[in-house]
């Protein structure tokens, strides 16, 4: 049957900051990392008990530098994890020692409650709960054991259909009424764990993003139940969803009456069914999808360390950037700025294949068209906004400035590379600022400045690299003309193609990089 919580999914927006807090701080064991089922470019991470037991998973989505989400009503707005009532005064004292601010303990039903924010703000509570034992408690994090997480202790729901909502959570997933206290209902499953149904009418929308929640999910403790489940929704007119191989449980979602997403879970496989409870969450896992290429996604998804283990400190720069470091870094460094449409990580992927020793810096362009990242505005395909290039080639100047004090980076090593209108910012950055650049690929670049200031770019080392039937091409001739009467040393080539970047552009940049480095 149904029996209470299995998990629980929210989102992040810095992933480090999150293991810092959920595995470091409240000593949870990081069980499992997962690329994300529907969008493997997504990093999937599992905190849990010891076993990774369902109960005790809170799992998140890392939506890495993303725009906040906004808690409302049709969410989750509360977390809520058991510790053992005599252990708030350890807690109190920890949050002290770590810096974090803490709001109680208050009563809540009976049961002491200290309230705590995450980095991404989500609301978590620390729930004296005597009787919510884990069979399997961590003790790899530093906390006592007397003192640790136990499990998931409940949720607020955030609904303006209070009545509905628990009717739907009392009669799907086997809870039944507890206690009121205000405009709060609690709701208790057979497992102990509770639902906090909170009447929140006259709250605006919830928005999903990082600080909210995805959803929460109930266990079925076979898949005959989960079946069950899925014909009872259908039978009511419940959207509920067809049922979904998760590898570690099989589900089915719905969204309950007030609009919060809900999901149903099977207990097994469970979280060993890829690797020994010994080494939980210690490797990357991917769903079987033919598309998907490890070794891509495990450049673009972001990285991260476990509490204790060196760390690149992130600095609060102009532009939203990310690096990716290789297990046996050479010492060079490539800052790679993408094309229109494109982000931080667009490119690792093709400069890893070159140049797999590489530590990469990918920079994300503050201008948008259409909600899409680029450069700087344009005013159509071959015209641009003289104004904005000026601007953001001095953001980007003072953003490199920046990175190299901050990070210890060499400007004399780093090697740009630029795709369309990135390559293009990075041709404009040469003689805006003619000292910043000292070696870059350009890939499918044109000229976009208007009027060029003078620049001795004697010592700059380039490489374009241009497509055939690009209808940008003609202008590659014109930008390696005036680049080369400015001093500079370019080596151009052309590939078949158009103004996509493909396999073809890979050895043209090792065979130059082999020649700069000899």
């Amino acid at each position: 049957m149904v029996s209470g919580i299995h998990h629980v999914t929210l989102i992040t927006r810095k992933v480090q900051a999150n293991v810092d807090f959920y595995a470091g701080f409240l000593g949870m064991r990081l069980v499992k990392q997962t690329a994300g089922f529907e969008d493997a470019t997504q990093l999937h991470l599992f905190y849990g008990d010891a076993k990774g037991s369902p109960g005790s998973l809170v799992t998140f989505l890392v939506w890495e530098d993303g725009s906040p989400g906004r808690v409302g009503h049709s969410q989750i707005g509360e977390l809520s994890l058991a510790i053992d009532p005599a252990s708030i005064g350890y807690w109190l004292t920890r949050c002290m020692s770590f810096g974090l601010r803490s709001e109680g303990p208050a009563d809540e039903f009976g049961e002491p409650v200290l309230r705590l924010k995450d980095p991404d703000n989500i609301i978590v509570k620390l729930a004296g709960a005597r009787d919510l034992k884990s069979s399997a408690v961590w003790d790899g994090a530093g906390v006592p054991v007397e003192h640790a997480v136990q499990r998931v202790r409940g949720v607020t729901m955030l609904t303006e259909t209070p009545a509905e909502s628990r009717d739907f959570v009392e009669r799907h997933f086997g809870y039944r009424f507890q206690a009121n206290r205000g405009n709060i209902d609690r709701l208790v499953s057979e497992s102990g764990d509770i639902v906090d149904i909170r009447n929140a009418q006259g709250f605006w929308s919830g928005a999903p993003g990082p600080g909210t929640a995805d959803h929460v999910a109930f266990r079925a403790t076979s898949e005959e139940q989960l079946h069950k489940v899925h014909d009872a929704l259908k039978e009511s007119g419940a959207s509920a969803t067809n049922l979904h191989d998760r590898k570690y449980f099989e589900s089915l979602y719905a969204r309950e009456p007030g609009g919060t997403l809900i999901e149903l879970a099977t207990d097994k496989p469970g979280m060993t069914v890829d690797e020994p409870q010994a080494t939980l969450g210690t490797k990357l896992f991917v769903p079987k999808d033919p598309i998907t290429d490890l070794k891509d996604l495990k450049v673009v998804l972001p990285q991260f360390s476990m509490p204790g283990e060196p760390r690149i400190n992130y600095r609060d720069l102009p532009f939203v950037h990310r690096f990716y470091t290789p297990p046996d870094p050479d010492g060079s460094v490539f800052v790679l700025l993408h094309g229109s449409g494109g982000n931080e990580t667009t490119l690792m992927p093709l400069l890893h294949e070159a140049a797999p020793r590489a530590t990469l810096l990918g920079v994300r362009g503050r201008a948008t068209e259409e909600g899409i990242p680029r450069w700087y505005k344009r005013i159509t395909p071959f015209s641009f906004d003289q104004d904005d290039i000026k601007s953001e080639a001095e953001a980007f100047a003072t953003f490199i400035e920046g990175a190299v004090s901050s990070y210890g980076l060499d400007p004399k090593k780093i090697v740009y590379v630029g795709y369309s209108n990135g390559a293009n910012l990075l041709n404009s950055l040469l003689y805006l600022h003619p000292n910043l650049v000292h070696k870059a690929v350009l890939l499918r670049s044109m000229p976009v400045l208007k009027t060029f200031p003078h620049a001795d770019l004697k010592g700059t080392d380039l490489l374009v690299i241009s497509g055939k039937t690009d209808a940008y091409g003609k202008y590659a001739s014109e930008l390696e003309a005036r680049l080369k009467q400015s001093g500079a040393t370019v080596d151009s080539d052309v590939i078949s193609g158009g103004h996509d970047l493909g396999d073809a552009d890979i050895p043209i940049i090792q065979k130059w990089l082999s020649q700069q480095s000899n």
